[in-house]
């Protein structure tokens, strides 16, 4: 088992590997896996070898086509597919409840904390138009969708509930510009959304808390924490489902850093997206 300093080392032999490789500037690298310049070169070049946070590790996994293992040393083998210590699991299967993988880890985290940074809007507060807006027409994930938003609405309620979540603020100003993935969604639908979503914070506060940082200054990848016993990345088809508590407790640290520098804390985050005006 490789100790801390010659798991470090390995991995800047890895990433200096993955740059020269790439045919790409340490600029446009850097970019690439969403940290700055400086940073990427401490992590080649620092006098001490150090471990990236877990998000930068995923980061560099996903957009180079790597395993977290070959990157830490863990394996010889670089494919994504080999993983010892995070494994993938796909929402597309689901149960006899028709519940998707991420709705029976919230259920088997009950009681834990959760910390939560949704990929758009924040699942558990859409209304029916949103829902008919993102399902295309059809009308049984219609159905699928609302089920699930009900569920999750039960689970944050619930008398242990205890949940953070954090996203860029930018996501509900898009939004309530109907821009980007919104575009053709009616005033009123949005205007609508925005409303029962400043009701619902309201109404869960203080054991829902949602914080709102600047996404030009900070990046978060859609992400879901149950406690420090699972955590699972969005990546579009699949979730890469994370069981070492030690890369969970790094994410930890990076979601409370995005609480740390919010522009918007959560006693006043209802007043704030109340405010918003659908254009």
């Amino acid at each position: 088992m490789l100790n801390k300093r010659e798991s470090s080392s390995l991995f800047r032999t890895r990433l200096t590997q993955l740059l020269a490789q790439s045919g790409l500037t340490q600029l446009t690298f850097a970019q690439a896996i969403c940290i700055d310049r400086s940073a990427l070169s401490q992590l080649l070049h620092g006098p001490d070898p150090r471990l990236p946070r877990a998000e930068t590790l995923l980061a560099i996994a996903a957009q180079f086509n790597v395993s977290t293992d070959w990157l830490l040393g863990l394996s010889e083998d670089s494919g994504a597919v080999t993983q010892t210590l995070d494994s993938v699991e796909t929402e597309a299967a689901l149960d006899d409840q028709s519940r998707t993988a991420m709705e029976r880890w919230h259920e088997d985290a009950t009681g834990q904390k959760i910390r939560y940074v949704p990929a758009q809007l924040p699942d558990l507060m859409r209304t029916p138009e949103i829902i008919a807006f993102q399902a295309q027409a059809s009308e049984q994930e219609q159905r699928r969708l609302q089920a699930q938003t009900q569920r999750r609405l039960r689970l944050s309620r619930a008398p242990e509930a205890d949940i953070e979540m954090c996203m860029p603020l930018q996501s509900f100003e898009i939004f309530a510009d109907g821009g980007g993935v919104w575009r053709g969604l009616s005033r009123d639908a949005r205007a609508a959304q925005l409303a029962h979503i400043a009701q619902t914070v309201d109404e869960l506060y203080p054991a829902f808390r949602m914080y709102l940082f600047d996404g030009r200054k900070r990046f978060a990848p859609p992400m879901t924490m149950f406690g420090y016993t699972r955590a699972a990345v969005y990546a579009g088809d699949v979730y890469l489902l994370i069981r070492s508590k030690r890369l969970i407790r790094e994410l930890a640290q990076g979601f409370d850093g995005h609480i740390r520098a919010a522009e918007v804390h959560a006693h006043e985050a209802a007043e704030w997206v109340r405010r918003l005006q659908a254009c």
